[in-house]
């Protein structure tokens, strides 16, 4: 690939990741570098074994937030805030020197929506991106701005979910 593209996966709806994870898994299976990158939340501790297969072949996975304040009391507005911005800064180096094909930046848009990470900033990261590079941004609620930057926006819409119906997540289907 010559041109790298800006994909979004936004909604209200279950399968923001899911659709990332599958656009890697299909990445991976071309041959081409791959690496996960989540935010506000914490794979490891949900039993997200997606990210394990991701790693299995061959992503690289990594995490930057000790998840989010609505589910993690020791997270604050202003420590993920702090964990969002350095994150971003070794990222941008990292990015650059190990010549991806393919970054996934799961759940970041949920640090603009909620105000710990500016637009701004997030529009500079993309904006330094390497020319090849294809970007996945997941998350609810993607900007006006953030939107207008992307080659691909897909919204995720609920219409029906069983947790309306008190049927919890399913292991291997939920996560």
């Amino acid at each position: 690939m010559k041109t790298g593209l800006i994909h979004i996966y936004t909604g209200e709806g279950k399968g923001k990741t899911t659709a990332a994870v599958g656009l890697a898994v299909r990445a991976l299976g071309h041959g081409m570098k791959v690496c996960y990158v989540h935010f506000n939340k914490r794979p490891e501790l949900y039993g997200y074994n997606e990210i394990q297969s991701l790693q299995k072949l061959g992503a690289i996975i990594l995490g930057f937030t000790e998840g989010h304040w609505s589910f993690n009391p020791k997270v604050t507005r202003e420590s993920s805030r702090e964990d969002v911005k350095n994150g971003l800064i070794q990222l941008a180096g990292f990015v650059q020197g190990e010549n991806l094909d393919l970054l996934i930046l799961d759940e970041i848009l949920i640090s603009v929506r909620d105000g710990v990470l500016d637009e701004e900033e997030l529009l500079e990261f993309i904006a330094q991106k390497p020319a090849k590079l294809e970007l996945v941004l997941t998350g609810r609620g993607a900007s006006d701005g953030l939107t207008e930057v992307a080659d691909y926006v897909s919204y995720i819409q609920k219409i029906k979910h069983p947790f309306d119906r008190k049927i919890y997540s399913r292991e291997g289907i939920e996560f």
